[in-house]
């Protein structure tokens, strides 16, 4: 269900189930969200230049953030499924190579890498986002929120691999540049097998108070992963049956890097308090409204059925 108005591109959405069942009992528990500031948490690794990674998750997905420094390098061997690396305007120059193939990425850009051995080469000092499915056991064990989910959310879609991408499995490089902020189309939207990211538009002020979009998701979690500026998230929690599990509303701000773990299915949104921001929306699996709605800019390569 969504709350949109009038003007806002979302409110042409389609409702359309993600695969969860499709009524779930009133009375199963909601989660609470989780709001981590990567600064305030102690990281989970240190690199051999001084770098430092964090280490989060969620339902169906792990969160890797580094501050990298040049000359560090992040390996997988025998990873079991496709990996996301997301570059935006302030991430480190990178050499990711993976399947026999070499790409140079120095600028905004969604990179898919495929299952296997790979490796990240940081070139210059920065930011390096990385998102892997729960089936990458090893991180999700490190998690520093683990705790979290030591009962799963009975709430959210399960994580179902879409088809397999167009001419099989290999190292993509999908630079933002080719595809700009456009009038007609929310964001710039990109999927895999097993996640979709939406990078949101820079923007120059505080988001109009006045303007909000409050809505939810019946059985999809959101990860809103602020990287620039500054962010007042406003959650709303549903009542059910049993009182005792009711929650107040949410009206908390938190600085950058961060994340915000939105569970379904709470009426939410997200302002930008700060003079310049920026905000990255994560969801695994993949949305199929989203997907629906024509959005998908590499929907060629990564089809929906």
């Amino acid at each position: 269900m969504t709350m949109y108005a009038k003007d806002d591109i979302r409110s042409r959405l389609a409702t359309a189930p993600t695969g969860a069942a499709p009524s779930i009992d009133p009375t199963t528990p909601v989660k609470p969200s989780q709001w981590i500031a990567f600064d305030d948490v102690p990281p989970a690794e240190t690199g051999s230049a001084g770098g430092r990674t964090w280490i989060a998750r969620a339902a169906n997905l792990v969160i890797v953030y580094s501050d990298a420094r040049a000359g560090e390098r992040f390996s997988r061997a025998g990873q079991p499924d496709e990996y996301a690396v997301l570059l935006y305007s302030d991430s480190a120059a990178l050499r990711i190579s993976a399947g026999g193939t070499e790409a140079d990425v120095a600028e905004e850009a969604f990179v898919v890498v495929p299952p296997g051995d790979s490796e990240i080469e940081v070139v210059t000092d920065g930011p390096v986002i990385r998102l892997f499915s729960t089936r990458a056991e090893d991180l999700l064990q490190r998690a520093s929120n683990a705790d979290a989910y030591a009962e799963p959310d009975q709430r959210a879609a399960p994580l179902e691999p879409w088809p397999d991408p167009v001419g099989g499995f290999a190292l993509r490089v999908y630079r933002l540049a080719d595809t700009p902020i456009a009038e007609g189309r929310f964001g710039r939207i990109f999927r895999t097998t097993n996640l979709m990211v939406n990078f949101l538009a820079e923007e120059p002020a505080p988001r109009d108070a006045h303007k909000l979009s409050p809505h939810f998701h019946d059985d999809f979690e959101q990860i809103s992963f602020g990287v620039k500026g500054r962010f007042r998230h406003h959650i709303r929690y549903p009542w059910g049956p049993d009182s005792s599990q009711w929650r107040a509303d949410e009206h908390e701000e938190i600085g950058t890097p961060s994340i915000c773990i939105i569970p379904p299915p709470t009426v939410h949104t997200t302002q930008g308090v700060g003079p310049h921001q920026q905000l990255l929306d994560i969801f695994a699996p993949p949305r199929v409204d989203f997907s629906a709605s024509g959005w998908v800019l590499n929907a060629d390569d990564y089809p929906a059925s």
